[in-house]
């Protein structure tokens, strides 16, 4: 049997996972009332609020949401202006970050100051310029205005580069010698090599570009070019009275940043943890 100091640590464990378990669930919560209420009928709802499941599942409230309200319209334009920001930014804070890193040029340490400084810029400082260069390019109502402003971000470059300062120097300079240019030594060794990074800087963008809201209020006036951002307001506000609706809303928008954090999680925390302060 286990001796005193085991069954002490037995009984740790035991109680130390059952606190995580009752903290897990309260958050989780929220997310499976969500859904349930989600199959739900709006009657069953007001009947009884407290109660996860209705008499039956009503997938109809997707479908309704899909077709009726358009949702499935604005999850495909959200679809690509997501990826066009996403990609646009790996690559960029890739090429950035290495520059930084690895490249000495006048003025560099400066130049990324300064770079950096403007993440501390708040974002309604530059709406209306944006707005009015948004004019000037004749790209109001149209989804390039919500990809190309934001296809740079400092905080990736930073990232990129924090990254790309903790690989030797030697993999480097052996790729010199063999007749390599930077472009191949970037795409050949430290690409490959920056999975961690990239898959942080991925989730990062994807959860900006997928949950962005003013700038799309902003930029976008048509229907057709609306985000899911911009479709689930237009479902509050009209069918604010039929809660599954909106929830059913709700759940198409939150599942897919839900789905690339839980694939992307392991990389993302082993990213953060490696890309720490190096000067």
């Amino acid at each position: 049997m286990f001796s005193r100091g085991q069954r002490g640590e037995l009984l740790s464990k035991i109680l130390f996972y059952g606190v995580l378990t009752i903290v897990g669930l309260v958050f989780v919560y929220p997310f499976i009332f969500m859904v349930a209420t989600s199959l739900k009928s709006s009657p069953e709802v007001f009947k009884n609020i407290l109660s996860l499941f209705g008499e039956r599942l009503r997938f109809d409230n997707y479908a309704t949401v899909l077709e009726t309200v358009n949702m499935g319209r604005y999850m495909v334009n959200t679809t690509i202006v997501t990826l066009g920001v996403v990609a646009g930014q790996i690559v960029t804070s890739l090429l950035g970050g290495y520059a930084f890193a690895r490249i000495r040029f006048p003025g560099r340490d400066l130049i990324l100051t300064l770079y950096l400084g403007t993440i501390m810029i708040p974002f309604t400082v530059i709406l209306i310029p944006m707005y009015k260069m948004m004019v000037a390019f004749g790209w109001i109502d149209k989804l390039q205005s919500l990809i190309i402003p934001w296809l740079f971000t400092a905080s990736g470059t930073f990232l990129m580069r924090q990254f790309f300062k903790t690989i030797p120097k030697e993999l480097e300079e052996a790729a010199y010698m063999d007749g390599a240019n930077r472009f191949t030594i970037l795409w050949r060794i430290f690409v490959p090599l920056a999975g961690p990074a990239i898959a942080t800087q991925f989730t990062i963008s994807f959860l900006y570009a997928w949950n962005s809201f003013i700038w799309p209020l902003v930029a976008i006036q048509s229907k057709a070019n609306y985000v899911v951002t911009q479709g689930l307001a237009d479902i509050q506000g009209g069918y604010h009275a039929s809660p599954p609706l909106v929830l059913a809303g709700t759940t198409l928008v939150i599942i897919p940043t839900v789905l690339v954090f839980l694939f992307a999680q392991k990389y993302f925390i082993e990213g953060v943890a490696t890309t720490g302060i190096k000067k």
